[in-house]
């Protein structure tokens, strides 16, 4: 199992594993234009050639990232990876010298295991919500907030 950075040839199967989740309504879809506009901040997970694992690490601000995107494939999860793919974004996050990580998710469970702490959504900046106003959800969000500080 090996984690890298995406690149362009990951996009389109990057775009598959999320949103075979969107469809479950376990996160938000992802247009193929979004990821290659994003491509820098995914990470993949590898195995035997095969994507297995996608996670996303989005600056918003000098001091604020947000880790999105994190999807494991089904028949490998349960192994640790959606962990370790968010340790990644951890790493990364506190290499470029940033103060605070969230997450919006519906498995806090995952986060709070690496340190996150639950919070109310409404204390994180109104910046972050761009992305929520295309949720058909919106503004009855159930996702859950967690945030973890260096």
């Amino acid at each position: 199992m090996k984690i890298r950075k995406a690149t362009i040839e990951d996009v389109r199967v990057i775009q598959s594993l999320i949103n075979q989740f969107a469809k479950k309504e376990m996160m938000l879809p992802r247009a193929l234009n979004e990821i290659y506009e994003n491509l820098r901040d995914f990470y993949v997970c590898a195995e035997g050639g095969k994507i297995v694992a996608v996670s996303a690490l989005h600056i918003l601000w000098e001091d604020l990232a947000e880790i999105k995107s994190v999807a494991v494939s089904s028949e490998f999860q349960g192994r640790g990876i959606g962990g370790k793919m968010i340790k990644k974004c951890l790493s990364e996050a506190k290499a470029l010298g940033l103060k605070k990580v969230f997450a919006l998710t519906y498995k806090p469970d995952l986060f709070t295991r690496l340190g996150f702490e639950v919070i109310d959504k409404n204390t994180l900046p109104q910046k972050i919500w761009g992305e929520c106003l295309k949720c058909h959800k919106f503004p009855e969000c159930d996702e859950s907030a967690v945030v973890m500080e260096f």
